[in-house]
């Protein structure tokens, strides 16, 4: 019976030292990961904002030179984030805002849009969605050029009622297949615009100049 009790000891003890060891080689993996993990995110997230703003354009850090935006409103935030601003020798050319277009038909989409300082779009890119493979999916970049339609567009060019895929009376095109995935695109796009016309003085005044 003594002889049981042991190898229950010792398996108990086996496993419980088991245990601590994986957890301990967990702790230190997530460690050693973390910092590149950190590094591959910027690495992303400055390929997506340079192919709105070339590097010709700009030469700041557009990941540290950023404006604190608030959750909701019209850029439709999930939570507070940043827009980030690109300036070339000190002086603002555009700016670069996270919007979201809650109406897609899989659920949100994710974008960003740079407008540059006379109100104009520099480019927009999609950035997250679920939309269906095929059809709506061809708001990606590497899908279709359909999304480099809005490049040059502002609220100069295009009334209000412009700013709609043409089968609502717009003048934007739907995609073969799919109208509700560019209706919300368009409306994002728009609201995007609306926003920069109504706080563009603060957002080029308020930025936190890092990277100049």
């Amino acid at each position: 019976m003594d002889s049981v009790k042991q190898s229950v000891f010792r398996a108990v003890v086996g496993l419980g030292l088991f245990a601590i060891i994986t957890s301990g080689l967990i702790a230190t993996t997530q460690s050693l990961t973390k910092d590149t993990i950190a590094v591959e995110i910027k690495k992303a997230q400055s390929k997506a904002l340079i192919q709105i703003v070339p590097l010709d354009e700009h030469n700041n850090d557009l990941l540290s030179d950023t404006v604190p935006l608030n959750e909701g409103g019209l850029l439709n935030l999930p939570h507070t984030t940043d827009a980030y601003i690109a300036r070339n020798n000190g002086e603002p050319v555009a700016v670069i805002f996270p919007v979201t277009a809650a109406n897609g038909y899989s659920g949100p989409i994710k974008m960003i849009v740079g407008i540059d300082t006379s109100g104009k779009v520099k480019g927009v890119r999609v950035v997250g969605h679920r939309e269906t493979p095929g059809l709506g999916d061809k708001i990606e970049i590497k899908k279709s050029d359909w999304i480099l339609s809005f490049n040059g567009k502002s609220l100069v060019s295009h009334t209000d009622e412009q700013w709609k895929v043409k089968k609502d009376g717009g003048d934007f095109d739907q995609l073969t297949g799919a109208t509700i995935t560019p209706r919300a695109v368009v409306s994002g796009v728009h609201n995007a615009l609306l926003f920069f016309k109504q706080n563009q003085h603060v957002i080029f005044d308020g930025g936190k100049s890092g990277g100049h």
